[in-house]
């Protein structure tokens, strides 16, 4: 028996995810220093979301 899901709870974290590579593109265009760290971290996070993913899929 499936259960229904709403559109909010299917896009939720993928839509966390692209604002998140969003505003790190925005923050590493606009400045450096302690910009390039959080801009290197914000990038980090989707590739970590698909390495996770794919491990927890396989399991």
């Amino acid at each position: 028996m499936s259960t229904r899901r709403g559109l909010r709870s299917i896009f939720r974290v993928p839509l966390l995810l692209a604002l998140i590579s969003i505003a790190g593109l925005v923050v590493a265009l606009t400045g450096d220093g302690w910009r390039d760290g959080a801009s290197w971290a914000a990038l980090a996070i989707p590739i970590l979301a698909v390495g996770w993913a794919m491990t927890a899929r396989r399991t």
